[in-house]
């Protein structure tokens, strides 16, 4: 059960990052062959801001993967729910909320 909905959430991820990825490529293409002044444009967010946000969103994804995958590592290793510095058990609640802790509560 943990494990299907691990993979649940990296499949979601895998997904988000895809779509980010592509959508800074395009913009990168869009951009490339444009001498336009986006810095002093009254309009909206400058082309530097949207690559800005969109490379961050894509790191984030990115962590989430890496987060799921080390879930995963734990689960098969029989670790996950145990806080990596206490060895108490992480809640219930926490791991609800956040399904790749790695500490408990008082550890994180």
């Amino acid at each position: 059960m943990v494990r299907d909905e691990l993979l649940r959430l990296r499949a979601r991820a895998e997904a988000e990052a895809a779509t980010l990825a592509q959508d800074l490529k395009a913009l990168f293409l869009a951009s490339r062959d444009s001498n336009a002044d986006d810095e002093h444009d009254p309009e909206g967010a400058t082309i530097g801001f949207e690559r800005a946000q969109l490379t961050a969103l894509l790191a984030g994804a990115r962590k989430r993967i890496a987060d799921v995958d080390d879930a995963l590592r734990r689960v098969d290793a029989a670790t996950y729910g145990v806080c990596e510095r206490c060895g108490q058990p992480i809640g219930d609640e926490r791991l609800a909320g956040r399904p790749f802790a790695r500490f408990c509560m008082a550890c994180a």
